[in-house]
């Protein structure tokens, strides 16, 4: 029985998917059914109950998945300490990121990691916010990067910057001659923002129901550079993080317009699961980017959960 035959089963039983953990393992479906009929006989138990619709596990195969993760963390971690004792930094780091800190947040501190530590690779991943939520809870990927970070019981959550919201408008839009307007000035103005479902337009909803603010949504997008786009052509106005419009506002695409009042602040964040052992590349990319250092290695979870609603 191989390590990896248990690092299969574990991702299988936490994605409760057979191609999910076919490919995260870069394998088959039918490898994946395989290791797990391997294992039902080596260990002569039944970890799967097979009479149930839905994935479920025996009593001996949550046994099994427990103990599997406990051997799992104890072999990812002596693989980092080693790395550490011979000086080593390198390996790949996978990141799942929401587009608008992937595009004009993180490729400055990329750049810098990169030029310190030239043997570490740094794959990106453009997600959805939930879809990067997945990605770390499910350990598909090492790190996730988000805005306005979701407490869970199973996640790390490390602070990196905070974005100063704007109002962004076509240079043709009225507003485009103000250099500062009130969320009250913005009253029946046409809304392009991010879908309802997105942390970024939640924030700035509550914004304005908190100032008495009725706006009319006209188009609504799960990325930042759609809504940029609509906002050029004078589809409507948006509020967005200062960091996304500064090369357009440059290239006198867009105008931005600062917001009086109580400042609207976007807080970003790292997010990693608990009880993930940390390579030392990792831990070298999170004190970069956080200024903290993640020497303090997380308990190791075995509990299934689903990200918080």
């Amino acid at each position: 029985m191989h390590i990896e035959n248990f690092k299969t089963f574990a991702d299988l039983v936490e994605t409760e998917s057979f191609s999910r953990s076919a490919k995260l393992n870069g394998v088959t479906q039918s490898a994946v059914s395989q290791q797990l009929r391997a294992m039902e006989r080596h260990f002569k138990v039944l970890i799967v109950d097979r009479s149930q619709k839905q994935f479920r596990l025996t009593r001996e195969g949550q046994k099994l998945y427990e103990s599997g993760r406990e051997m799992l963390y104890l072999y990812e971690k002596l693989n980092s300490e080693l790395q550490e004792m011979k000086k080593i930094i390198s390996g790949t780091i996978h990141l799942s990121t929401i587009y608008s800190i992937g595009l004009h947040e993180l490729p400055p501190y990329i750049k810098t990691f990169l030029q310190e530590f030239p043997a570490v690779n740094v794959r990106v991943e453009y997600r959805r916010a939930n879809q990067v939520y997945e990605d770390i809870l499910h350990n598909s990927m090492d790190l996730g990067l988000v805005a306005y970070p979701a407490k869970h019981k199973q996640l790390e959550i490390i602070p990196f910057s905070e974005d100063k919201m704007v109002l962004a408008v076509s240079p043709e839009h009225p507003l485009a001659q103000k250099t500062t307007v009130t969320l009250a000035d913005l009253a029946g103005q046409k809304l392009v923002g991010f879908e309802s479902d997105i942390p970024t337009r939640k924030a700035t909803d509550q914004a304005f129901k908190a100032a008495g603010v009725d706006l009319t949504p006209v188009m609504e997008f799960d990325n930042v550079e759609t809504v940029k786009r609509a906002v050029e052509i004078n589809a409507g106005i948006a509020i967005l993080p200062y960091a996304t419009v500064a090369t357009e506002e440059s290239q006198g695409l867009l105008k931005i317009v600062g917001l009086k009042g109580d400042p609207i602040s976007r807080p970003l964040a790292l997010i990693h699961r608990k009880g993930r052992v940390l390579t030392p590349a990792l831990k070298k990319f999170i004190k970069l980017m956080s200024g903290v250092s993640s020497d303090a290695e997380s308990p190791v979870e075995t509990t299934k959960e689903k990200v918080e609603a």
